[in-house]
């Protein structure tokens, strides 16, 4: 991926972030709603809009989806005022469950319950 697309993704991404925490005044999006990953493509006509949840509360996923697709002209227009971008990109959010999936790898992992090396009476010596 070229550099141009690489700072236009992490511009994106620190802007939308920002939008999303303090210029949107729906309850539905609180701070535990985040944007994970931005990818822009080439042309700059697209974009997906990663989003994840760090509460944990993924039934929420589809109402915030809905509120986000629903103002998707709002967060245009607030960009556009944020940043210097000859033509803004169609925004396309989409749920990110790789933290989600990490989480629960994490929860599973906890149960589990392998004991350490120093349980076993085992060292690397």
């Amino acid at each position: 991926m070229s550099t141009r697309i690489d700072r236009a993704n992490a511009l994106l991404q620190k802007t939308l972030q920002q939008i999303l925490h303090s210029q949107m005044n729906d309850p539905r999006i609180d701070d535990f709603v985040g944007v994970s990953k931005v990818e822009v493509s080439p042309d700059f006509r697209h974009c997906k809009v990663k989003i994840a949840f760090t509460d944990g509360k993924y039934e929420r996923a589809n109402v915030v989806l809905e509120v986000l697709k629903k103002s998707e002209g709002f967060i245009k227009h607030k960009l556009s005022e944020m940043l210097d971008m000859p033509k803004l990109p169609k925004l396309e959010f989409i749920f990110d469950k790789n933290l989600q999936n990490a989480l629960r790898v994490d929860e599973l992992l906890k149960k589990i319950n392998i004991p350490s090396l120093e349980e076993n009476g085992e060292n690397d010596e």
